[in-house]
This record gives structure tokens, C-alpha cells and sequence, in this order.
């Protein structure tokens, strides 16, 4: 993912923990004893805290960071090469609970966690946690993915859809499945164009498969990646929006997005270190809308441009959701395009 060490971010960050190593002189201490003060978190990043996955995180982080509860520090555009000695350092320097994602050093990331048993880690990953400090999260926002997919169903006129990734993994294909089964539900003529840039964070990238497809009569885009709401918004087509909302920079383009929420995630890692309870869980769940983990954004400028019988079928599809009478499948399976 990213290739370059997070500059001046991670270098105060660094010295903030080597400033403060004579008071942590002991790296692992009793769990029960980091309830007396505030957590000491760390997140670490391979990409920009910019891109809209690890804004997520970062967000939230920032959030309990301003409540009080937290003391938080990061680094963000750590190649992957370079993510074990960070996880490391932090480790040693004190840091109580670990924030990130290894989906390109499971491995290592699982080693460190190993050395350090006395740390928390919560970390991005395709797998299953490890006992005993290493819990694991996933974006699991596929159920405001396949309503976001039944607004795009009804507001493509060509019957065509683009839908631009980063890589083919579980995190990316099952919003995406997600996001075609719910354009299908109200359009069944639908067709897609699928591809994928092979990078997190490559906008012109994104930019250039996006008018491909726009090229060959998609007029609705999904939007997985930075970049590709930039080629709707100049070939003046339609786009639908992941993880964050992007329609205040996108007025015009942007028709609904599926927001992904960490604080569920975070708020419970932070009350689990502070209360001495951590145990290395599987927090994906929590993304899910009855968790409040994820949601519908609202149609904002687009309000009353989607046909109004459309938009009840939406809400009702969410009300089933959240009462727990409609299940959107998860399939983690690499989607394929139609056309």
C-alpha cells in the first residue's frame, strides 16, 4: 500500500516515545494498572490518513483523543516493509493499544503481537484474531453498500454501471457484490464493468480506468477508489460514493455513499484496555448498521432527484435490516463484470 515513511507526523510521534522512555522503562505492564490514566494509543498507517479507509480510523481515534480518554499518536505512509520495525517501536515505547492494518504483513504484524503480549493490538486483517492481544476488524459495510446499489440500479439511464477498486480482497469484493446485488433487486438489466488498479492509493490511476468505462456507456460510477469521482464529475455522469461521503467536494456527481463508523470499534477497544479486560475478538461486526458501525449517507443535493418509489423501497430495505428480517449475503468472492 504505501511506500514512504509519514515524515514529520511519525518523527514527532518517535520522538514523543523516545522523550518519554525513562518513564516506560518497563515495556509490558499489568493490564488493570492502564486504568488509572488515559490510554496510550498508536495508529499505524501504509497509506495518507487522508485516504478514506484509514480516515475512518483515524477519525475516531481523533475523536476519543478529544474527550479526554486517549493520548494518541501516528504514523501514516508506512511501506510495508517497514511495518514490523514500527509496531515495534511503539511497543517498546509504551504504547498501550495498537490501531492499523496488515493486509500485506500478516505475518510479521502476528510476531510482533507475540513479543508483546501485554500490548493490544487491533488490526485490519482478512483472518482471525490471535489469542491473547491481537482482535482483528474489517469494513463489514455491505448492508448501506447494497442500499447505495439500489439507488444506482434506478438512476442509470444506459443500464450500465462502473465500479473501480483498489485490490480483489474480501474487504473490497463483498461491498462490491453487495453494491450489484442491490442495483439488480430494482433494475435486472443492469450490467457492470469491473476493475481493479492494484494500489490503495493511486487517484489518476483510478481517474483513467473510470473514463474507460465511461467511454463505453457507464453513466453511473461506483466510486471505491480516490479518483474515480473526479472522471465522473468531468464526463458529467453519476457517482455513488464508499466509506466516507464524499458529496460536499462532489455536489453534483455524487448521489449516496455507504459510510463506514470506527468509534463502535474503537470506543469498545479503548473501555476493553482501560477496564484491564482486552482479549484478542473479532471486532468486524461492529461495522454493521445495528451496531451503528455503518450507515445510509443522506441523498443531501440529490434529495428529490431520485424517484420517490425508489427511495421508499430504500427505507424499507434498511428498516428490514436493522430489525434483522433481511440479511445482505456476504460474498467475499472476486466480482466480474457483466459486459
Amino acid at each position: 500500500m504505501g511506500n514512504v515513511i509519514g515524515g514529520n507526523v511519525f518523527g514527532v510521534a518517535r520522538r514523543a516515545v523516545l522523550c518519554g522512555a525513562a518513564a516506560v522503562a518497563v515495556a509490558v505492564m499489568a493490564l488493570p494498572a492502564w486504568a488509572q490514566s488515559k490510554v496510550k494509543v498508536a495508529g499505524i498507517y501504509t497509506v495518507p490518513i487522508e485516504q478514506q479507509w484509514v480516515s475512518r480510523i483515524h477519525t475516531a481515534l481523533k475523536a476519543a483523543e478529544a474527550r479526554g480518554e486517549i493520548e494518541y499518536v501516528w504514523a501514516e505512509s508506512v511501506a510495508n516493509t517497514d511495518y514490523e520495525r514500527v509496531m515495534r517501536q511503539y511497543a517498546e515505547g509504551g504504547q498501550q493499544l495498537v490501531f492499523g492494518e496488515v493486509f500485506g504483513v500478516e505475518r510479521a504484524a502476528r510476531a510482533v503481537a507475540k513479543d508483546y503480549p501485554k500490548t493490544a493490538f487491533v488490526m485490519g486483517s482478512s483472518f482471525k484474531p490471535q489469542e491473547p492481544n491481537f482482535s482483528v476488524f474489517d469494513n463489514y459495510i455491505q448492508e448501506p453498500a447494497y442500499l447505495t446499489g439500489m439507488i444506482a440500479g434506478a438512476v442509470s439511464k444506459s443500464n450500465v454501471i462502473g465500479m473501480v477498486g483498489g485490490y480483489p480482497i474480501p474487504e473490497v469484493n463483498r461491498l462490491m457484490n453487495a453494491f450489484m446485488e442491490g442495483a439488480k433487486e430494482v433494475n435486472p438489466n443492469v450490467k457492470f464493468m469491473v476493475s481493479f488498479i492494484g494500489s490503495w492509493f493511486d487517484p489518476p490511476k483510478a481517474k483513467e480506468a473510470a473514463f474507460a468505462m465511461i467511454d463505453r456507456g457507464a453513466d453511473v460510477m461506483y466510486a471505491e477508489r480516490f479518483g474515480v469521482s473526479d472522471a465522473a464529475k468531468e464526463r458529467k455522469v453519476l457517482a455513488i460514493g464508499n466509506v466516507i461521503n464524499t458529496q460536499p467536494q462532489y455536489p453534483e456527481t455524487v448521489v449516496a455513499s455507504a459510510l463506514w463508523h470506527m468509534e463502535p470499534s474503537v470506543d469498545r477497544a479503548i473501555a476493553a484496555v482501560k477496564a484491564g479486560s482486552y482479549k484478542a475478538e473479532d471486532y468486524g461486526p461492529y461495522s454493521q448498521m445495528v451496531h451503528k458501525g455503518s450507515s445510509l449517507a443522506p441523498l443531501g443535493t440529490f434529495e428529490g432527484k431520485v424517484p420517490a418509489d425508489v427511495m421508499a423501497k430504500v427505507k424499507a430495505r434498511e428498516q428490514e435490516i436493522l430489525d434483522g428480517k433481511f440479511t445482505v449475503k456476504v460474498n467475499d468472492n472476486e466480482p466480474k463484470s457483466t459486459m
